[in-house]
């Protein structure tokens, strides 16, 4: 998980502005803490595509990629992987 560092920061900096990074476990659930929201989640997604040129698919939108910083950086490590066929 090579990203997954930069994505706690990213988690951190938007989210917890009064924790810092290390506090942040990679695997704490952020939509069932009440960390990130729907909204935060769209904001998570958008800096992804944004920052590492990765699409999200509709079926890739499911909570499950997106609960944790360790999940996010799987689903970013698994669309390095498998680029989006509409390239």
């Amino acid at each position: 998980m090579q990203h997954a560092e930069t994505i706690r920061e990213f988690v951190v900096r938007e989210f917890l502005p009064d924790v810092s990074a290390g506090e942040l476990d990679m695997d704490r659930d952020l939509l069932e803490s009440g960390i990130v929201d729907s909204l935060g989640l769209l904001k998570v997604i958008a800096w992804l595509e944004e920052r590492y040129d990765v699409v999200a698919e509709d079926e890739d939108l499911t909570p499950e990629r997106f609960r944790s910083v360790a999940s996010i950086a799987e689903f970013l490590e698994q669309a390095n992987r498998h680029p989006s066929e509409a390239e």
